[in-house]
């Protein structure tokens, strides 16, 4: 195999695949990028076995194929190389005894390579029902509901985002079993039977940030222990996680005690700075007391201080509520909103707060209290 290609080119899809790769990998095989090199183009892949990423370079973004091939190399030390090496021709050759000279005008380097044949077989197909998303819209509906899922292994199923199609609604849930974040759109293709899969966070969140722009689609091809996802000249491979995921639809209530209404960014700023006399030891702990129509948000640390914010609210009663929650849950909630207003929905002390956009009723959030009253 050898061609020549502009570094900057190269780099940007080497960003792509070097997120197949995972440091824990004992397999040498599975912490390398596979180069394929025909008359059509070069396709870079990597995996870890629980993800897959492959990429295109078309020939005309190529500026010489002098021969075709396949080479397997150490995806970290290239992708270092490359990253490095001044925006400029490089030279890729791969010579006798499995080894790659890489060079440009002034530099030079010499890998060596692993054999393609250990490399794993990816099935990377097409579904025949594919499921198209604008990938703006794709990428805001992770963003509303990741931060919600767990990071704790213990419950592998919390670990992920349960993605849910029943006809033409799309419905993504994320959890801890502490909060809750739930949104629903509507898609152009209807789906015959319900697909109710799950899919790990941390892939999500790697897939989205492969969106150079966000114009364009991206297709979902689900099968019964994996998602492929195809948008631009990227593949992106997900196993989905097994388990069933609890039914949150019982968790969100209907009916209200009280409902309040408060100006976003006052009443983030407010949490903000309530939360700087907190500690994780007490959950980040923060107080809610209404009067009126106005809130007194608070905090202590008994060793340090004492904070108190007061807002005004509009209430839909003359009911009084008395909550505490944690900051750093409430923070995040309110970051996912995107909204002018919040509105906070309450039924009791000990009952689960849920937040909303008053414009958005598609997008919901839902935080446990903490008891301290």
């Amino acid at each position: 195999m050898k061609l020549e290609i502009k570094q900057n080119i190269l780099l940007e899809h080497l960003n792509y695949v070097i997120r197949g790769i995972s440091n824990k990998n004992i397999i040498p095989v599975l912490n390398c990028i596979k180069f394929e090199l025909d008359e059509t183009g070069l396709y870079l892949m990597s995996t870890d076995n629980e993800i897959a990423i492959k990429t295109f370079i078309d020939k005309d973004d190529i500026e010489n194929i002098d021969k075709c091939g396949t080479i397997v190399v150490s995806g970290r030390f290239i992708y270092d190389i490359v990253k490095k090496l001044p925006n400029e021709i490089i030279t890729i050759e791969e010579v006798v005894d499995n080894k790659i000279f890489i060079t440009t005008t002034n530099s030079s380097f010499n890998l060596n390579c692993n054999n393609p044949e250990e490399f794993p077989v990816l099935d990377l197909g097409n579904h025949k029902s594919p499921i198209c998303i604008p990938k703006r819209v794709f990428k805001n509906i992770i963003k509303q509901v990741a931060f919600a899922t767990s990071t704790q292994e213990s419950r592998p199923v919390l670990t992920g985002l349960n993605f849910k199609i029943e006809g033409t609604r799309l419905e993504c849930t994320g959890t801890d079993s502490y909060r809750l974040a739930k949104t629903s759109i509507e898609i152009e293709t209807s789906v015959e039977e319900t697909i109710n899969i799950i899919i790990p966070t941390k892939n999500l969140n790697e897939l989205i940030k492969m969106f150079s722009d966000e114009d364009g689609n991206i297709e979902l091809h689900i099968f019964n222990n994996k998602v492929i996802f195809k948008f631009n000249t990227i593949i992106m491979l997900s196993r989905l996680i097994n388990g069933t995921y609890p039914d949150t639809s019982k968790l969100i209530p209907t009916e209200f005690m009280l409902a309040m209404k408060v100006d976003m960014n006052h009443f983030y700023n407010s949490i903000d700075r309530a939360s700087l006399l907190t500690n994780e030891a007490d959950k980040n702990t923060i107080k809610l007391e209404s009067n009126n129509n106005s809130i007194v948000v608070s905090s202590n640390i008994p060793e340090i201080g004492y904070v108190e914010e007061k807002l005004s609210v509009q209430k839909n009663n003359q009911e009084e509520i008395k909550i505490a929650f944690s900051s750093k849950y409430m923070i995040d909630a309110l970051r996912a909103l995107e909204s002018q207003e919040v509105e906070l929905l309450f039924n009791g002390e000990v009952k689960p707060i849920i937040i909303r956009n008053p414009e958005n009723e598609n997008l919901i959030q839902l935080i446990l209290p903490i008891r301290t009253y």
